[in-house]
């Protein structure tokens, strides 16, 4: 017996700031999916972080950015469990496996971040 909402990815989203909000989403969401989604659902404390436009919001999980296709059950998450999953405004992406290096070049500041 499966309970429906074990069928469900629950993702525990973190700004910069450090405030925290839990969202619930299929599997089949992409990464493009859940900007636009937290974007039209912007949490009540979040005013201070709310964002212009839901293209520029990026997940990043494991410490990786993930491209806008990319989605929750392809990463294998666990339904019914909660994810956690920063959440930051950026304009642009690395290219997969380049290590953010062509970003790195056309700017003297650094808005990257390791996680490990």
């Amino acid at each position: 017996f499966v309970f429906e909402r074990d069928l469900f990815v629950n993702l525990r989203l973190i700004l910069v700031s450090g405030k925290t909000e839990d969202f619930t989403f299929s599997p089949n969401d992409s990464a493009t999916d859940i900007a636009k989604h937290v974007f039209d659902n912007w949490p009540a404390g979040w005013e201070e972080e709310q964002v212009s436009s839901p293209s520029i919001l990026r997940l990043i999980f494991q410490g990786r950015f993930l491209h806008g296709n990319v989605t929750l059950g392809a990463l294998k998450l666990p339904p019914g469990r909660t994810t956690v999953m920063h959440l930051v405004a950026r304009e642009t992406l690395p290219e997969p496996n380049s290590h953010g290096q062509r970003n790195r070049e056309k700017t003297t500041e650094s808005n990257c971040c390791l996680l490990l």
